[in-house]
């Protein structure tokens, strides 16, 4: 039987069409990857085309691997010679051969946003930018918008002539950030598609090879491209016009990237003579998810019709479940794991993801799973490559590679320490700056900079040592190279003398770091390709959070929502379904509706997770910045069709609840049961006109679990546990969770473990008082509750309304 035979009606048709523009929609889990790497097998295998005339971008590294893997299983090999990579890969490439024609060096290093930090917080110390009133993030978020609009800083300047003083210095900032990146020989993630853009645009000869070279090509994820992408695509695929784009509008989830759902909703308006073929058959998840998912994103306008389907069955219900607390959320969360790996010997940890919108959330989810001895990863914690370990050792590279990176240079120039002191260097700097050149060049005569003759002997000293450095790269191996380095700069000999608890971790993680350039050899001579330390740099800067995701690794997952996406698991915990949690407050206060589409896309994105179970949590009331909210449910919960939903979960209109918590064994959070439960008291001007709620596993009811329940004990309903036990001589190694650590390096205990905890301190207010809050403005005490963990406050503010809090979080003045 041909391999192709193997694919259904819809696939076929979209892997045969090879000729002329076509869109895929591809409805999640439809097999996208499948059709996509059939298709460039069908081209080389059947039609007869060079494996060097397709290009096939994706989004993630992880995802290119996978599709070269795929290709060459099919073909026996054959993917040799296709470009299958991510856009700022391909666009390295491109570059490294001809940004000589923009005037940069092709020895270009690539800032993190950790550099880009640092330059933009040089470049608003020049400017003398207020940084309380204008911060660097928001400068780069704005830089970041410019670059994927195509806006050069003179375009920007044109733009906002005339606006706000704001806006113009954002301009100045651009300005700037953009000559000391050019000076340094660097660029970002976005000047990497902008100069590409540039490149294509200013030099036809450029632009007329890489579309004779790239006569088919193939877009993966294409309702996440930005306009610079797009414009990408767009030349590139000028020429023979042969381009396949796959995507699906309904999983366009990264507006804030700068991801145009335009480009795939009007891509039939670009292309009139496209073919259009929609993928809607489904292989990860059963009839009911897929029709729950179907039914939340029917809500939306802006977009394409189609409706997931399968084979799979129908499956079991979604299960909606409703709590006072988000404490109890979480134990619920966690119980429920705990109680379905006792029942199901089969499953493993691995088999579970709790998603959320925001990471803030996680935080009590994490304490319920270090309780219960579960083990399990966040996904978009501290990077591998965030470490300061790695970073110093990855500096070392960097300079090996290029010394004109001033940032790398500054970070290692006294790591570990050398007696090269801050103002030594400042100077050396300055007199950098005075004569054109770049630190380093100016540390290679460091003798003979003014006023620092004696330590200017240490400056030397460094750049002669990178310099053997770089000689002995010539002649050695990555992995070699790497090894001299530690030896010669005594990087390990001088974390084991510093006496810091985790030494020994950071010295696994630097040698971790050796094992990686190791791999990356191996895989570069797998692929018939140099490995070099250009490469192995470049391989760093472009990889993603989930890429680093292990998939051997048995632990659960933890993630938002944005980080699931292209992932897929048995069983999925989507919480926090509130309004003004999710969708976020700010999405409900949009008045165009484009941010509640986007957050219901997000939703859907979430649903379609989960293969075979999927639990949708919320809490009536959460503490969020030491407020207590209380939000409806989520209107994307209350858009599921109540013959989707299992029969514990009661779908009724709102009403009040009323029964005693234990605080001092809570986490905080204030009841459910106040006369205003069950509606917002943070502005969100949504209001479900049902709730969910109904009962836990084992028939309890979710508004009447225990006092220990509530505390998050981990008893299951199906076997007693032992109480959980905190000893400060246990660590994470000693039952395998992942466990936040303190800077002393001891284990943290969740607050609701404390003991004998003081009495709250009693305010200088009182019921009738005018009080003042620093973001709420003046108010008056309407209530003032002791409870055994604070005091309680209600206060009514003159331009917020209403509003629940503890007085220790508060920090209320008495006017």
């Amino acid at each position: 039987m041909s391999i192709y035979e193997t694919l259904n009606r819809e696939q076929q048709k979209a892997c045969f069409q090879t000729e002329g523009p076509v869109l895929i929609l591809a409805g999640a889990g439809s097999g996208k990857t499948r059709v996509i790497t059939h298709r460039i097998a069908y081209l080389i295998e059947e039609c007869e085309v060079s494996p060097w005339n397709i290009l096939a971008i994706t989004f993630t590294n992880k995802a290119a691997g996978e599709m070269r893997e795929r290709v060459d299983q099919i073909l026996g090999g054959g993917a040799q010679g296709v470009w299958i990579s991510t856009f700022h890969s391909m666009c390295v490439r491109i570059l490294r051969r001809h940004i000589d024609l923009l005037g940069y060096e092709p020895s270009f290093v690539i800032y993190d946003t950790d550099d880009q930090k640092t330059v933009m917080k040089e470049v608003c110390k020049k400017l003398r930018i207020n940084t309380k009133d204008l911060r660097e993030r928001e400068i780069l978020s704005a830089v970041s918008a410019a670059k994927n609009e195509l806006m050069t800083p003179l375009q920007y300047h044109e733009e906002y002539d005339g606006e706000s003083y704001r806006k113009k210095q954002i301009g100045l900032a651009y300005e700037e950030y953009q000559r000391l990146l050019r000076k340094n020989n660097a660029l970002d993630f976005d000047d990497l598609l902008m100069k590409t853009v540039e490149l294509l645009h200013s030099h036809d000869e450029v632009l007329d090879m890489y579309r004779h070279r790239f006569r088919y090509i193939m877009v993966d994820e294409y309702q996440d491209t930005n306009a610079a992408q797009f414009e990408i695509v767009r030349l590139l695929a000028g020429g023979y016009r042969n381009l396949c784009v796959v995507g699906d509008d309904d999983q366009s989830i990264y507006k804030f990237r700068g991801a145009d759902i335009r480009n795939i909703l009007d891509f039939e308006k670009v292309y009139p003579d496209a073919m259009v073929v929609r993928l809607e058959q489904n292989y990860r998840s059963t009839q009911t998810i897929l029709d729950a998912a179907n039914a939340v994103i029917a809500n939306n306008r802006r977009r394409k019709e189609k409706a997931l389907w399968t084979d799979h069955g129908k499956g079991v219900p979604v299960r909606l479940r409703s709590f006072s607390t988000a404490m109890e959320e979480a134990s619920f969360v966690v119980r429920d794991i705990q109680d379905k790996m006792d029942r199901d010997k089969s499953l493993t940890y691995k088999d579970f993801a709790v998603l959320y919108r925001t990471n803030a959330q996680a935080r009590l989810i994490e304490e319920r799973l270090v309780l219960g001895s579960v083990p399990y990863n966040v996904v978009g914690g501290t990077n591998f490559y965030d470490r300061r370990e790695i970073k110093d050792v990855l500096c070392y590279l960097k300079t090996i590679d290029n010394g004109r990176d001033d940032l790398a240079v500054r970070r290692i120039i006294n790591v570990p320490k050398r007696g090269i002191g801050a103002t030594t260097v400042t100077r050396a700097a300055d007199y950098a700056a005075f004569s054109g050149k770049s630190l380093f060049e100016v540390m290679e005569r460091g003798d003979q900079i003014p006023d620092i003759k004696k330590a200017g002997l240490k400056l030397r000293a460094f750049a002669e040592m990178i310099h053997e450095c770089r000689q002995y790269a010539l002649t050695h191996s990555l992995v070699e190279l790497g090894r001299f380095v530690l030896e010669t700069t005594g990087y390990i000999e001088a974390l084991r003398a510093s006496g810091e608890e985790d030494a020994e971790d950071r010295e696994n993680n630097v040698q971790e770091l050796m094992s990686k350039l190791a791999d990356f050899e191996q895989r570069m001579s797998d692929e018939d390709q140099e490995a070099t330390l250009t490469g192995f740099l470049e391989d760093v800067a472009l990889v993603a959070d989930i890429d680093d995701v292990q998939e051997g690794d048995n632990r659960v997952l933890l993630m938002t929502l944005h980080s699931a996406k292209g992932l897929e698991f048995p069983h999925v915990y989507l919480t926090g379904m509130e309004e003004n949690i999710f969708p976020s407050y700010q999405s409900v206060q949009d008045y165009t509706g484009e941010a509640i589409e986007e957050e219901r896309r997000l939703a859907y994105v979430g649903i379609t997770r989960a293969m075979q179970d999927l639990t949708l949590t919320r809490a009536q009331c959460r503490m969020i910045r030491g407020e207590v909210h209380f939000n409806p449910v989520s209107r994307f919960a209350a858009e599921i069709p109540e013959d989707l939903v299992d029969d514990d979960t009661v779908r009724r209109t709102r009403r009040n609840y009323s029964f005693d918590l234990d605080l001092e064994a809570d986490s905080g959070e204030i009841p459910f049961g106040s006369p205003s439960a069950g509606r917002s008291r943070s502005g969100g001007s949504y209001s479900a006109g049902s709730s969910f709620g109904g009962k836990e596993a084992g028939g309890k009811p979710a508004s009447a679990v225990s006092a220990s329940d509530r505390a998050g004990g981990i008893s299951a309903s199906v076997r007693k546990r032992p109480k959980a036990v905190y000893s400060g001589r246990h660590t994470a190694e000693d039952k395998k969770p992942f466990i936040a650590r303190t800077s002393a390096g001891k284990t943290a205990v969740p607050g609701s473990l404390r003991k004998g905890m003081p009495a709250p301190a009693e305010p200088d207010y009182g019921v009738g008082d005018r009080v003042s809050h620093i973001k709420y403005g003046s108010g008056t005490v309407s209530a003032l509750e002791k409870t055994p963990r604070d005091y309680k406050v209600t206060v009514q503010f003159e331009e917020y309304g209403q509003k629940v809090m503890y007085a220790g979080f508060a920090k209320l003045k008495k006017i």
